[in-house]
């Protein structure tokens, strides 16, 4: 089994920054690609950004320039720096993990989601 635990919403004014942080945990062999997705009310989920294994980084042209993923592999985390935030940055925000479990399984977790609210 293979668990991901994100930290780190919270409420934040317009043009201010949060970092968002998730960990995996569990029976893991190695990491694959990790990644955040958002979900605003009323919206579908939508990718914000992705980072391979090898560290090549994906972003929704929304946020590029703004918002910076990154990963630590010994450490099995994965984090988004988010700067400029916009009102229609609100979202519960999603960690997506693609791992190998330590019998070769491959597992695609997700996380319960982290609230991100930014006022104007």
């Amino acid at each position: 089994q293979v668990q991901v635990v994100e930290s780190g919403g919270g409420l934040v004014q317009a043009g201010g920054s949060l970092r968002l942080s998730c960990a995996a945990s569990g029976s893991i062999f190695s990491m694959n690609a990790m990644g955040w997705y958002r979900q605003a009310p009323g919206n579908q989920r939508e990718l914000v950004a992705t980072i391979t294994s090898g560290g090549r980084t994906n972003y929704a042209d929304s946020v590029k320039g703004r918002f910076t993923i990154s990963r630590d592999d010994t450490k099995n985390t994965v984090s988004l720096q988010m700067n400029s935030l916009k009102p229609e940055d609100t979202a519960v925000y999603y960690c997506k993990a693609d791992s190998l479990t330590k019998s070769f399984r491959h597992l695609e977790v997700w996380g319960q989601g982290t609230l991100v609210t930014v006022s104007s």
